[in-house]
């Protein structure tokens, strides 16, 4: 049964504001279907954003092994690099969704980037930001200040904070402006048993190991490690504010 977290995003995953149903179709192909024909159409071009459990992108690598080669970059949000998680202390929500598929896509060989919550917590729009944001003229500032209504109450229960962290947008961002980061590149693996189920854990490459171990072998990825928190927080609201 999938985990739902209706008590951080509410019933529509909207905050609770009732927007009418979309407009748009749902396309007849399976998500890793769409993922392949993409990037088969489209080779060394398509940047993947994932902000959530990795099982399509997963499938997608099993269904052409040649996808991992073909794709431009993966930027997930994900993981808790040597920070405690946000579901339990050791694991991360999107991770801990489907953590077989996270530990397909870390170690398929795909440029991957790799964006955790110990990096997304650092970034937050306090109560005074949101209020910013509502009083713009931003095209989507005011929609989306009333979105975070009910998250924001998840913080101050759940976080003691007066705001909410930016998970999502600064993942984005890591996209569009990764220079506002910076990386260390390493193996990494995820846990699929026990109590650390979805835990992320990095081989910074600081030792020479003197026999193999399920590190070894794979092909490393990049990982956020620090934040420009300034920089970004002026970039998103700059986005939002704009008429």
């Amino acid at each position: 049964m999938p985990r739902v977290a209706d008590f951080v995003h509410g019933s529509d995953g909207l905050g609770n504001i009732s927007l009418p149903p979309p407009k748009a179709k749902k396309s007849d192909k399976s998500a890793s279907e769409f993922l392949v024909d993409k990037v088969t159409e489209y080779p060394g071009e398509v940047s993947i954003l994932a902000l959530g459990p990795l099982t399509n992108l997963a499938l997608a690598i099993k269904r052409d092994s040649s996808f991992a080669s073909k794709v431009k970059n993966i930027v997930v949000l994900g993981g808790a690099f040597f920070a405690m998680g946000n579901v339990n202390p050791s694991a991360e929500a999107n991770i801990y969704g489907d953590p077989e598929a996270a530990d397909v896509v870390f170690t398929s060989g795909a440029n991957v980037v790799v964006v955790g919550i110990n990096i997304t917590t650092q970034v937050k729009l306090a109560d005074a930001d949101l209020l910013e944001l509502r009083q713009s003229e931003g095209k989507y500032a005011q929609l989306l200040s009333e979105m975070c209504k009910f998250y924001r109450d998840y913080h101050v229960k759940s976080d003691g904070v007066y705001g909410i962290f930016l998970h999502d947008p600064v993942s984005f961002v890591a996209v569009v402006r990764p220079d506002l980061f910076t990386y260390k590149k390493g193996v990494v693996r995820v846990e699929t048993q026990g109590i650390c189920v979805g835990h992320t854990l990095m081989d910074q490459g600081l030792k020479k190991w003197n026999t193999s171990n399920p590190w070894t072998g794979y092909s490393p990825v990049s990982v956020a490690w620090t934040v420009n928190v300034d920089e970004i927080l002026n970039y998103i609201k700059k986005v939002l504010m704009k008429p």
